[in-house]
């Protein structure tokens, strides 16, 4: 059984008879909203997709606990994101400016070109990649905001070449963050409304007197924005129902216990929900951490949040050994896996489920969230078994190109035909045998 010495992390070996069950339980999160959130939403979708601005301004009116009476008032201009960008101080603006260009030197490399192909009877085959015309990114607000993720689903966009991108943030009570302002000038975003929740996912889905529809909605927010989000699905795309935060550290002992905790810590103070595991097959190293889990923990400004974090999701598993700590990376499939090990590219061929890969003792999960390059919006709950990180094939679309010969167009034909004869589609058939030559 897993040990309980303390309230605040769980203790699991794999030895233990019932640690499948355990970890079954541990992983185990539903993001479902229930039927009345559902019944909420739909609500607000089919309000705001009748009666556009009005409906935005009176949700946005009765939830953000403001008093406006106009989009005018809801909308923010580029002068205002420039003053915004100007005004912080300067260390912030210079953070904020070398985090974009590294995020947008980083995306620049992922753009796929369009290619074509010339068969030996003149056909030619190929494929056209093209940007979405017009992409929404939701920015959280509320309880935290996050400028970093405005860098984070703006900036692909803008390199894919989308020529509009609409971006909504809620601003409960009226207060704007500047930063969030800042990063929006710096990420090129072109229209910026201050709504969230529901409301605005339907905005955006389904446009309004003011706000533009778009054609993808990117971008993190609550149980409310993630069931809009799912509904509108079909009208326009969508990035992902991102599940809580995650970090998975795989540890070899050799690393300060330390720098570990606050690992852990980093994720976990995200909030309640989310997920922090530290595997190591020293016993020791992990009694270590555990250690400075309790030490460290009464530092931390949002400790409350960590440590109910660390108490319903949290575990140190002890496993026998580096196999066995790749097969539990695989079986996870961690939003963010640090491998806090002496060698870590020898891992890398084994593993095939994980978000974003941390390599070595150096580097913390925290530095991809703001600065690395790489995209911190990645697949959760064990998603990453078939899905990737956001990124500027998400902003883009291809198009399949046929460009027949006329002997290529005869020679298909042939082949058409007898495949659609047998599916009894005999206008499918014909329309192919009118090429036919011979």
């Amino acid at each position: 059984m897993s040990e309980q010495r303390n309230t605040t992390i769980s203790r699991l070996s794999t030895s233990d008879a019932d640690f499948n069950h355990q970890l079954d339980a541990l992983l185990d999160w539903e993001g479902v909203s229930d039927k009345a959130v559902q019944a909420r939403v739909e609500e607000i979708l089919a309000s705001v997709k009748k009666r556009g601005d009005a409906a935005v301004i009176e949700a946005t009116n009765r939830f953000d606990r403001l008093s406006v009476s106009s989009m005018d008032e809801l909308q923010l201009t580029p002068e205002q994101l420039k003053k915004a960008f100007d005004h912080l101080p300067s260390e912030q603006r210079e953070a904020l400016s070398s985090a974009a260009e590294r995020i947008k030197q980083y995306h620049e490399r992922q753009k796929p070109s369009s290619w074509q192909y010339e068969e030996a009877d003149g056909t030619v085959l190929g494929q056209k990649v093209s940007p979405l015309d017009r992409a929404g990114i939701y920015v959280p607000g509320g309880k935290a905001a996050y400028p970093s993720s405005v860098l984070m689903n703006a900036i692909p966009a803008h390199v894919a070449g989308v020529r509009e991108i609409v971006m909504v943030v809620p601003t409960p009570d009226g207060v704007l963050n500047e930063l969030v302002l800042a990063a929006a000038h710096l990420a090129g975003v072109d229209y910026v409304f201050t709504i969230g929740g529901a409301q605005a996912v339907a905005a955006l889905a389904y446009g309004t007197e003011t706000v533009p529809r778009v054609d993808k909605i990117v971008g993190p927010g609550n149980i409310y924005v993630a069931t809009a989000k799912r509904a509108v699905f079909g009208q326009v795309g969508i990035d992902m129902i991102a599940g809580p935060s995650e970090i998975m550290v795989v540890s070899d002992g050799l690393t300060d216990p330390d720098w570990l905790a606050m690992d852990l810590f980093s994720q976990a103070e995200h909030d309640e929900d989310a997920q922090a595991i530290l595997v190591s097959w020293d016993k020791a190293h992990l009694a270590a951490v555990e250690a400075a889990i309790e030490r460290l923990l009464p530092t931390l400004e949002r400790e409350e949040i960590v440590r109910e974090s660390l108490r319903r999701r949290g575990a140190l598993v002890l496993c026998q050994d580096t196999q066995e700590a790749i097969t539990l990376i695989n079986r996870i499939a961690p939003e963010h896996l640090e491998l806090s090990v002496a060698e870590p590219d020898t891992w890398l061929d084994d593993i095939r489920h994980a978000g974003a890969i941390f390599m070595g003792r150096y580097t913390a999960e925290a530095l991809g969230d703001y600065c690395a390059g790489p995209n911190h919006v990645l697949p959760t709950s064990g998603t990453a078994r078939f899905s990737s990180p956001l990124g500027v094939y998400d902003f883009q679309k291809r198009s399949s190109i046929i460009h027949c010969s006329a002997g290529g167009a005869s020679e298909l034909g042939k082949i058409a035909s007898v495949l659609a004869r047998g599916e009894s589609l005999t206008a499918h058939a014909r329309s192919a045998e009118y090429r036919i030559r011979d």
